[in-house]
């Protein structure tokens, strides 16, 4: 389980969530089979979007963050519900350059240039999207910026994902810092003090240290009050219900084509696949007739 610790300011000034998001990474790596720099790329997609589930305003929203670069890596998107849950999906999970000039993964390398979508589902209420170009392809400057540019919530964000020799994550995690109206100009000017503390989340949980480690640092010099931690996981909903409404989207006479040609290639079936947890549903002739009759 991934734990997300959130917190705010004494005064009001901001709200803090630190999270380790460790688990939720090496399931979506069981899953995808990631090479390491899609695992880097993916992982810290997935644990921003965790991290923002949780600020959706009730139980039942869902939110989709998702990066269309134009590098090797194609599409790259989560989705995540009001408790942190969260799942994701990587358009070329084999995604991997060699590393960067000083040692890291070259995530902006796989991503390229493009654009960071977030598409927010409240509900009743109509659909909230914000799209933004990339400003780095790194993911924690791209939710940055996306905060700043179409929500004005100045943000700090830090992610990392620490790939071990044996392609698992070794760890993984966040911290992101939000201002709130009418914030107070020395916490804001100790929160720009404290931000290149933060250069690198993944050591600081490899080292041991907790989500409540983190926060301190995070929040050197500023007073806090701790007010709950969640418990988060890479969860996905995909069911056989789902699969067949999505069969019957395509329509009658194109599910009947998709199994003759099938049957071309030796299958008297139809496999449809989730992309977040590459869990198969098989539907044979007798199925497809009774979805549509």
């Amino acid at each position: 389980m991934a734990k997300i610790l959130r917190a705010m300011t004494r005064d009001g000034s901001a709200r803090a969530y630190v999270i380790n998001s460790t688990d939720i990474v090496n399931k979506a790596i069981s899953y995808h089979k990631t090479a390491p720099t899609a695992t880097a790329l993916l992982g810290r997609l997935l644990t921003a979007s965790s991290v923002m589930g949780t600020m959706l305003p009730e139980d039942g929203c869902t939110l989709t963050v998702a990066i269309r670069g134009n590098g090797i890596a194609g599409t790259t998107l989560a989705t995540a519900d009001y408790w942190g849950n969260v799942k994701g999906y990587i358009q070329n999970p084999m995604a991997d350059l060699p590393l960067k000039p000083n040692g890291k993964l070259d995530v902006s390398g796989i991503v390229g240039g493009g654009i960071l979508s977030v598409s927010k589902d409240v509900g009743d209420e109509v659909p909230f999207n914000g799209n933004i170009e990339l400003v780095s392809g790194e993911v924690a400057e791209d939710i940055t910026s996306y905060y700043a540019t179409s929500e004005q919530t100045p943000t700090l964000c830090a992610l990392g994902v620490l790939v071990d020799t044996d392609y698992t994550c070794l760890s993984a995690g966040g911290v992101m810092i939000q201002l709130l109206p009418f914030a107070d100009e020395e916490v804001i000017s100790q929160l720009e003090k404290n931000a290149p503390l933060l250069n690198s989340v993944s050591r600081m949980f490899e080292k041991g240290m907790s989500n409540e480690d983190i926060l301190k640092v995070a929040l050197t010099g500023i007073e806090y009050d701790v007010f709950d931690e969640l418990d988060a996981d890479y969860l996905c909903n995909c069911s056989r219900e789902r699969t067949e409404k999505a069969l019957i989207s395509l329509g009658k006479s194109e599910a009947y084509k998709i199994l003759d040609e099938q049957r071309g290639e030796g299958l008297d079936y139809i496999e449809l696949s989730c992309h977040f947890c590459d869990k198969t549903y098989k539907f044979y002739k007798n199925d497809i007739d009774k979805l549509f009759n």
